[in-house]
């Protein structure tokens, strides 16, 4: 959920005595606390969540955003300058509202309003005067609060957090298969050749069990200790073809002979084709 929605969970010290740490491997830096709340009309699950990763991409991301801002700002403050000097005399004097709504505009990214001061003003001449500073005791304030957090909202009030916390993390998951479906070269859904209701849902199932049976795949070959992407795995067994030599008829032989070999396979494909049961000797007829 967005912090903004639960400002008065996103001010809790990230330091507060109710974070707890979890002993998963996949959850070192991170610690959370539970607590039930009205959210929509109900009493819900809340977990907070704090990772140390998060904090740092977090604090890179708004020092970085202030460095531009600050640009930003010293780029128009000088621009009324050199107009209050006389330096620039051509075109309109920008007033008082419009020098605002250039800084909001300026300050648009997440949390530069609070954390940079503006003040405009206006000399005897009526020439806007700009000045600027970064809120040190807000952003220190920021930094003890907001960043690094996570509200998890669930209806597994049965879960521990860990699990919770888990569950959130593996949503990745499920957008690769989204990404999957929408890929025009190795997904499931395209192309659409069907115009009816009945002739889509079918189309659909079939596709929903392809997408099923290469997750299972891979699922196989990564229990055996391939650790490989769905690309990957997929690009290794198109590069495998079959290939049938068909002999003549011999005398009194009413079907000619046939013979079924593969073309020449990595050591890589040699063990995706073993794990997964696609050699010729593991197939049964």
């Amino acid at each position: 959920m967005k912090l903004d929605e639960h400002k008065d969970l996103a001010e809790i010290s990230n330091n507060d005595d109710r974070f707890q740490t979890y002993p998963l491997n996949r959850l070192e830096g991170t610690k959370g606390f539970r607590i039930q709340k009205e959210v929509y009309g109900k009493q819900r699950t809340l977990v907070v969540t704090y990772n140390q990763n998060l904090y740092d991409a977090q604090w890179l991301t708004v020092q970085n955003d202030i460095a531009k801002a600050m640009d930003k700002l010293a780029s128009l403050r000088r621009r009324l300058e050199d107009r209050a000097a006389g330096v620039i005399k051509q075109g309109k004097c920008p007033g008082k509202a419009s020098v605002v709504a250039q800084c909001k505009s300026i300050l648009k990214r997440q949390h530069m309003n609070r954390l940079i001061k503006i003040e405009v003003t206006e000399d005897p001449n009526g020439i806007p005067r700009l000045s600027y500073d970064v809120d040190g005791e807000a952003l220190n304030e920021l930094s003890e609060t907001w960043l690094g957090k996570n509200i998890l909202i669930t209806n597994r009030d049965d879960w521990d957090d860990a699990s919770i916390i888990c569950a959130y993390r593996s949503q990745y998951m499920i957008e690769g298969v989204f990404k999957e479906m929408k890929d025009r070269c190795t997904g499931s859904w395209w192309p659409l050749h069907h115009w009816t209701d009945s002739k889509i849902r079918v189309h659909a199932l079939y596709c929903t069990v392809a997408l099923l049976l290469r997750a299972l795949a891979l699922r196989r070959l990564r229990q055996a200790g391939l650790s490989l992407c769905m690309t990957r795995f997929l690009s290794e067994l198109d590069a495998i073809r079959e290939v049938v030599n068909i002999y003549p008829k011999k005398r009194g032989q009413k079907t000619a002979r046939q013979q079924s070999v593969l073309t020449k396979t990595s050591e890589l494909q040699k063990q995706i084709l073993q794990i997964i049961g696609l050699r010729k000797e593991d197939i049964a007829f």
